[in-house]
């Protein structure tokens, strides 16, 4: 549905935002509480800043004139849009600035790829259809409000397709444990919590921005959600509470989290869960995407879940960056964009430049 916002009111509301997390930081408490949250990062701050700094020299450099990679599926617009999120997550933006050109190049080939049903696809995401249109939906939410207004009108239109796309694909039919979630395609009758996660994000990043998203939509997605939770263990699974659990329970507190069900004692046992665990996925399938929704999820907890997992990771995925800048597995030959995304956008989380990912400072910490 057509974000219903003018580029003025896009830039009103990024200035109000900022305003609330002003004044949201002189509270004893919050301070208190981002202090806690950022020590970690201050501990690594220095460190981490080149290794951001290499790996978004490695996304600029190895980017195509039209926006696109030379790497697995890097003409998919999900890879673009992780790519554009990953410069956007530094704190850089279109239009002007040291990396705007290659922001401008993310956002131009998705907003160029849309079909006529509202698809975000340029024939290139395999079997993975939604998933490359959930992330790419992600992105142009997260860019809504930073262009001038005639290209903010193009994004809008854009958008608003997106949105009634993946809104169309949650409503096909389905059965009870299927209700509510995403899959591989626009009208797939079963859901994963993988392609469901990016679909809930891309919602409520629209229903922030302004698009008028259904609570029903979203209620329906936590739903989706709870099912695949293990409340005694903390887990979240693909199909279920257990199947690729190391690398999906932190999608799922993540899901939670931003969807404003604090504080519930399950998140924190996904939380420990995390933190047993987190060793045990380097160098597996699907690892530098466990480890960007593990880090999402544990800044989300805060408190001490987010500084021992921070403090791991800073040291585990800095020690593997490539000499040209970029991340991939051990011993598994050049560095792409999607791995190198992954790892920039798990580091920036304290740089808190992406909405969609803000921390509710009223939480406690644990």
């Amino acid at each position: 549905m057509k974000p219903n916002r003018t580029f003025k009111t896009a830039v009103q509301k990024w200035m109000s935002v900022a305003l609330v997390f002003t004044l949201t930081a002189l509270l004893p408490e919050a301070q208190a509480q981002s202090t806690l949250s950022n020590s970690v990062f201050q501990k690594h701050r220095k460190q981490v800043e080149a290794s951001v700094e290499r790996g978004l020299t490695y996304l600029s450099d190895f980017q195509r004139p039209d926006g696109t990679y030379d790497s697995n599926y890097g003409k998919s617009v999900g890879i673009v849009s992780l790519a554009g999120m990953a410069f956007l997550s530094a704190g850089h933006t279109p239009g002007y600035g040291k990396y705007a050109k290659n922001i401008d190049l993310c956002i131009d080939y998705v907003l160029e790829s849309q079909k006529s049903n509202g698809l975000l696809d340029r024939g290139s995401s395999g079997n993975g259809l939604m998933y490359a249109h959930n992330i790419a939906t992600l992105f142009l939410s997260e860019c809504s409000g930073m262009l001038e207004p005639e290209r903010q009108e193009t994004l809008e239109k854009v958008l608003g397709r997106a949105t009634e796309m993946i809104l169309r694909s949650q409503a096909v039919k389905k059965n009870e444990q299927h209700t509510g979630g995403w899959r591989y395609k626009p009208d797939s009758r079963d859901s994963d919590l993988s392609c469901s996660g990016w679909a809930l994000m891309a919602l409520r990043s629209a229903k922030l921005n302004g698009a008028q998203i259904p609570d029903e939509a979203i209620d329906s997605a936590v739903k989706y959600v709870l099912g695949n939770h293990d409340t005694k263990s903390g887990r979240f699974g693909y199909h279920d509470a257990f199947g690729h659990s190391e690398t999906l329970t932190g999608c799922g507190l993540l899901c939670l989290e931003l969807c404003g069900l604090h504080g519930l004692e399950s998140n924190y046992r996904s939380g420990d869960y995390i933190l047993e665990i987190r060793k045990k996925t380097v160098s597996k399938s699907h690892e530098f995407y466990g480890n960007y929704y593990n880090a999402q999820a544990m800044f989300q907890l805060g408190g001490s879940y987010w500084e021992k997992y921070a403090d791991w990771m800073y040291e585990e995925y800095m020690a593997r960056q490539g000499e040209d800048g970029g991340w991939n597995k051990k011993g598994k030959g050049k560095s792409d964009a999607y791995t190198t995304s992954m790892v920039i956008l798990s580091f920036t989380v304290p740089y808190r430049q992406l909405p969609i990912y803000q921390r509710d400072e009223t939480v406690d910490e644990n």
